[in-house]
């Protein structure tokens, strides 16, 4: 299978086993609604949120929705979007050590999501799916690092989207209108999926997992 390769990229292929698990703390003050309903809202770091969640959710979570930054180089929106804050750096500097000084914007993003894409995996139960959203920033990165993460057998598609015409030109001389969404499972054989319909009777049929067609 082919893999993508780039500058930091053996410093942080283990990185997710070397981040250290912490103790998340209740902030009384911020809470609300039912101690026992098993919400969580976790302020910090993702990386280091993750390992900390992973004891009580490895193998548990059967649907992954994340929304990663896009890497568009724009350093004056609303957080860094060119992987260049110093915080980044400085994990960068940690993580990579002097191979950083040489890192491309889009080393530094893969390195950047390449750890948090290995934690995420272990959260997935054996149906389990997990969407990514991205755009053309990264999108031709971001494949081949999810086939090398989660398994190129269990691609499951990808969505795409028309986004606010608004947004669309970024300083170039196309149009650029959709963003995707890469779908993944942890075992595509085992995942399933069901659609919404716009009514009831486009599916006909019934069993105990609910309303289906057939195609």
């Amino acid at each position: 299978m082919p893999t993508l390769d780039w500058i930091g990229k053996k410093a942080v292929l283990n990185h997710h086993r070397e981040v250290p698990y912490r103790l998340l703390r209740c902030e009384s003050g911020l809470s609300a609604g039912d101690t026992d309903s098993g919400n969580l809202l976790v302020q910090g770091d993702n990386l280091l949120a993750l390992k900390a969640l992973l004891p009580y959710y490895a193998g548990k979570v059967k649907c992954i929705y994340i929304d990663p930054p896009y890497n568009t180089g724009d350093e004056k929106w609303v957080y860094n979007d060119a992987v260049n804050s110093p915080e980044i750096r400085m994990w960068l500097g940690k993580a990579v050590g002097r191979e950083a000084e040489d890192l491309s914007r889009h080393d530094k993003w893969l390195c950047m999501i390449y750890p948090r894409l290995s934690l995420l995996r272990q959260f997935l139960r054996s149906d389990g799916v997990i969407f990514v959203s991205i755009d053309e920033n990264e999108v031709g990165h971001l494949r081949p690092l999810m086939d090398e993460v989660f398994g190129a057998p269990n691609a499951l598609g990808t969505l795409v989207w028309k986004r606010r015409s608004s947004s669309a030109m970024r300083g170039t001389p196309l149009s650029v209108d959709h963003e995707y969404v890469l779908v993944y499972a942890f075992d595509a054989g085992s995942a399933s999926l069901y659609g919404l319909s716009k009514g009831i009777e486009d599916y006909p049929y019934e069993d105990k997992d609910g309303r289906y067609t057939s195609t």
